[in-house]
């Protein structure tokens, strides 16, 4: 049987506060979601400023980098660069670049996903969440 590390409210709030620095160090008004390795959401703030929308977009995005161990952006660049519309219609994945994958000795065990700027500084937030943990 196998061993695997698990994401506490310690790692959680380390990763939620580096992601936050980064944000406001650049004035961007984001939402920052933290979810396990089944996607299900640990942590979840929405900065001032950030609208509505980006409250649901930011668990979504970090949903699929958890359960498919890739940055969401491997999803755009699938739709964008080879035309396959049809993963759109995928239920489980947003195809939205901004969130990246924890990965602990290999293993997935949770994701960080931002929205509420261009898509690009919104997977900048979130590595500078994931990086706290070294």
């Amino acid at each position: 049987m196998r061993s695997k590390a698990v994401l506490g409210h310690t790692e959680t709030t380390r990763i939620l506060a580096a992601a936050r620095a980064e944000a406001q160090q650049n004035n961007w008004a984001v939402t920052i979601a933290i979810v396990d390795d089944g996607g299900h959401l640990l942590a979840l703030e929405r900065l001032d400023g950030a609208a509505a929308s980006t409250a649901y977009l930011a668990p979504e995005k970090a949903r699929t980098s958890a359960i498919s161990g890739r940055e969401s952006k491997y999803y755009e660049d699938l739709v964008n660069t080879t035309g396959r519309t049809s993963f759109l219609s995928v239920d489980i994945m947003t195809c939205l670049e901004g969130a990246v994958p924890i990965i602990h000795d290999g293993q997935v065990i949770g994701a960080v996903g931002v929205s509420g700027v261009k898509s690009e500084f919104d997977a900048q937030i979130a590595r500078a969440g994931v990086a706290v943990l070294g």
